[in-house]
């Protein structure tokens, strides 16, 4: 499991000219699975986020979480975050796990995210989405288990 995770002031969705998920101070998350992903990579990764500090406190220094900062989670789909350009010139993604099975880890990750009481908003899975950002710092980080 892999996420890009963006420390961000806002963060939009858009599918078919309609937002679907949206958040004000927080991270956008852009997820990726692998085959063998599951329950044990979800809760890792929701632990980590939940408690992750890169907020800065009043010195400055990335001290607070996401709780503290009252921020939320837009957590978006990204099998190309599996994408391997090592060889030739189109990225491969055979590492990026099936769609059927990557469906139901998004939305088990979410799930897991909302059960440490962070406020959660989603893209929809395989459709062609706009993503807009603010990138608060710039702080973009990533996670792999």
């Amino acid at each position: 499991m892999r996420v890009v995770l963006q420390r961000v002031s806002r963060a939009s969705v858009t599918v078919d000219g309609a937002v679907v998920g949206a958040i004000e101070r927080g991270y956008l998350l852009l997820v990726g699975f692998t085959r063998g992903d599951g329950e044990s990579e979800i809760e890792w990764m929701a632990d980590k986020i939940s408690g992750l500090r890169a907020f800065g406190d009043d010195d400055g220094r990335l001290n607070r979480d996401l709780h503290e900062v009252n921020g939320a989670v837009l957590v978006v789909s990204q099998f190309t975050v599996y994408g391997d350009s090592t060889k030739g010139r189109r990225p491969s993604f055979v590492q990026a796990a099936p769609p059927e099975v990557a469906e139901a880890l998004y939305h088990r990750f979410a799930d897991a995210l909302r059960r440490r009481s962070l406020t959660v908003q989603m893209g929809v899975f395989g459709a062609v989405m706009e993503v807009a950002l603010i990138n608060d710092g710039p702080v973009t980080l990533l996670l792999e288990r």
